[in-house]
């Protein structure tokens, strides 16, 4: 077991953060080079950089889920069903598919975008949940015949159909475009789901499914290996690319490793955060107000719209911060969820 382990976890893990390093070095140049670009508003005056390095990330978790296919065909017996792997794969692809389309759309001069001019538009907000439900529809295929759910608290509750059809495309819209809305600071993305990747990991490893181990590993280390590029000060803005596949990515292994309370524990920062977004219909900038001496100031005063807002609020906070605190929150909730999970609560 140890050696199939290392075969089918280990070396995929290698494989994607070498790929998702290499992929987005080249990224930041070509990106640039093609005008897909963001502008980063944190700093003392906007700095432009490459948009979109998710695609980094997609392209090593896609690698990755290959590797371990290919040694499934030529090399041990697999222990994952290839299908639900190539559901994953297929999943991502289309909801950074998607993301790409929104970061692509970048225009010469600033227009109103949120509640910013900014030189990114991106898509209209009704479109983003149409788009990604495009997204689901693989996971929905290959979870025809389950139906049961853990719900904190009440346990397990045997939903039927419904759950393929209805609970699946719900979560993984809900998931990829809470994820979108919850950033605009260097490493504050990348930060917090490496941080709840890593819960779902260990999480797996310790109660869940071998599907489940394997695609947060994975998630993992193409998160990590992408990090160093957005820490401050960011060489590359993840992009709708990033946010949507990770969502999809954190979706599929809360589906599919039988991980969903878990995971609902670890998901509340986003959750709160879209609530709080909706207050004001989405049109909500998560950036502050960058005073002389590098602290941000909350855009809306008092008002809270964003948990970012929120640390603004509470303290002078740099951007690098606003980041930390965050993560900070996101290491809370997983160490919430763990002990809910001890407690027999989960």
């Amino acid at each position: 077991m140890a050696y199939h382990t290392f075969q089918t976890i280990i070396i995929p893990a290698i494989v994607v953060f070498a790929i998702t390093y290499v992929a987005t070095k080249f990224l930041m140049g070509y990106l640039f080079g093609a005008g897909i670009i963001a502008e980063d508003r944190n700093k003392e005056k906007p700095i432009k950089l490459a948009s979109s390095g998710g695609l980094g990330v997609s392209f090593g978790i896609i690698f990755g889920i290959l590797t371990y296919i290919f040694g499934a065909s030529f090399i041990f017996q697999a222990v994952i069903d290839i299908n639900k792997l190539f559901a994953v794969a297929l999943s991502i692809i289309l909801i950074a598919l998607v993301g790409f389309i929104d970061d692509i759309n970048v225009k010469r001069e600033r227009v109103k975008s949120t509640d910013m001019m900014d030189i990114r538009e991106g898509l209209k907000q009704w479109q983003k949940p149409l788009l990604t439900l495009i997204g689901a529809l693989p996971l929905m295929a290959i979870n025809i015949h389950a139906g049961a759910i853990n719900i904190p608290f009440i346990g397990n509750v045997n939903f039927g159909i419904i759950y393929p059809l209805i609970i699946i495309p719900l979560a993984v819209i809900f998931i990829s475009n809470a994820v979108n809305i919850l950033g605009g600071f260097d490493g504050l993305q990348p930060g917090m789901i490496l941080i709840a990747s890593f819960g779902l990991m260990i999480y797996s490893i310790l109660y869940g499914s071998y599907i489940g181990a394997f695609l947060s590993v994975l998630l993992f280390a193409s998160v990590l290996a992408f990090l160093p590029f957005n820490i401050f000060p960011a060489k590359i803005i993840p992009g709708d690319s990033f946010t949507y596949a990770v969502g999809a990515a954190f979706a599929a292994i809360a589906i599919m490793g039988n991980a969903e309370a878990f995971a609902l524990i670890i998901f509340i920062p986003w959750i709160v955060e879209f609530f709080l977004h909706l207050r004001r219909k989405f049109k909500v900038t998560d950036l502050g107000i960058r005073q002389k001496d590098g602290t941000m100031k909350a855009p809306y005063g008092k008002k809270i719209y964003s948990l970012t807002h929120l640390i603004m609020n509470i303290k002078k906070a740099k951007e690098t911060d606003v980041t930390i605190y965050l993560c900070a929150i996101e290491i809370f909730f997983v160490l919430l969820a763990f002990g809910l999970k001890f407690l027999g609560l989960l």
